[in-house]
């Protein structure tokens, strides 16, 4: 993972980023004077170091648009870093963490396809048509997943949020994607272009989207996959995925930092979410140009394997107690 990290991301844009992070939290805290410089640094509970700060950013950047579940790799990293769990105030605040650093993830997707949401921004001010259809069908896509959230969120955390769900998951998503690529599902050349998804396809591709509630399923799964079977092309699919992403994860990192954003800062401080949200970001750059460039010749088999491979290792991990 560090050599593939080295090679794609170079020593100037990591030393550039760093250097930002830092020349940004001196000038805010020179601004804002020495009450705001005690919060960067002030932490209450000390179990999310920076190292551990650090893996989970890579953690959520590298997995957050792969067919492997972020939400589930993140859930059992935190178990085997021990980090807090359950509904008092470290463990909310470290949920919050998690979900904060999302926005890592979506800044790297924005800037990647920044050409797409120029155009949606377009469409929204009627100077383009084809914006304002991709605006529609992922507004569209996202209000299942909204809708359901919103009703089922305490159910959903209280009984799914567990290594077996995920190991559960984990499986059966990566069997599925065996099954499909060996029947030919969902590897066919050829489809359908971004600008043919209709009102109807996204409906459908944001009710797949709902499973995906399921920790260790995979959003990214689900809503490739029913693109793919709608007769999408691959690269049309992934796209209206990490567009779809964007919208999704935006509102849920936006809800969570609303909700929990300050009781996180208070226990953790707030350089070291910072800095996971930054490797965040250069994680994913990194992972979403990669899996672009490698489904363009190969099938999604790849994932299907890993995600029973980390499953069998993670059932390992569960039965002897280390998560």
């Amino acid at each position: 993972m560090t050599s593939v990290l080295s090679r794609l991301v170079s020593a100037r844009v990591a030393r550039r980023s760093t250097l930002a992070l830092m020349l940004t939290a001196a000038i805010v805290a020179l601004v804002a004077g020495p009450a705001f410089a005690g919060t960067i640094l002030a932490v209450t509970d000390v179990s999310l170091s920076m190292g551990k700060a650090i893996v989970l950013g890579l953690v959520e950047g590298i997995t957050e648009y792969l067919p492997v579940s972020s939400t589930g790799h993140l859930l059992v990293t935190s178990r085997i870093l021990g980090l807090p769990s359950g509904d008092n105030n470290a463990g909310n605040a470290m949920k919050a963490y998690e979900i904060a650093i999302q926005f890592g993830a979506i800044v790297a997707v924005l800037g990647l396809y920044r050409h797409r949401f120029v155009t949606m921004i377009e469409g929204l001010t009627g100077r383009s048509e084809e914006g304002r259809r991709l605006l529609r069908a992922l507004a569209v896509a996202f209000v299942p997943a909204a809708v359901i959230g919103i009703i089922g969120e305490k159910v959903i955390k209280s009984v799914l949020f567990g290594p077996g769900p995920v190991i559960g998951a984990w499986a059966v998503g990566g069997l599925l994607i065996l099954v499909l690529v060996a029947r030919g599902v969902i590897n066919r050349p050829g489809g359908r272009a971004l600008e043919t998804i209709t009102t109807r396809d996204a409906f459908i591709i944001g009710v797949a989207q709902v499973m995906a509630m399921w920790p260790g399923t995979s959003r990214s799964l689900v809503t490739i996959v029913a693109a793919l079977l709608l007769g999408i092309s691959m690269a049309s699919a992934i796209e209206f995925s990490f567009l779809l992403g964007v919208v999704t994860l935006s509102a849920a990192t936006a809800y969570s930092v609303v909700k929990d954003g300050k009781l996180m800062v208070d226990t953790f401080g707030l350089l070291t979410p910072t800095i996971g949200l930054v490797v965040a970001f250069l994680a994913a750059v990194v992972s979403v140009r990669w899996m672009v460039t490698y489904l363009q010749k190969h099938s999604l088999a790849v994932f299907g394997w890993y995600r029973i491979a980390i499953a069998a290792i993670a059932f390992v991990l569960l039965v002897t107690n280390t998560i």
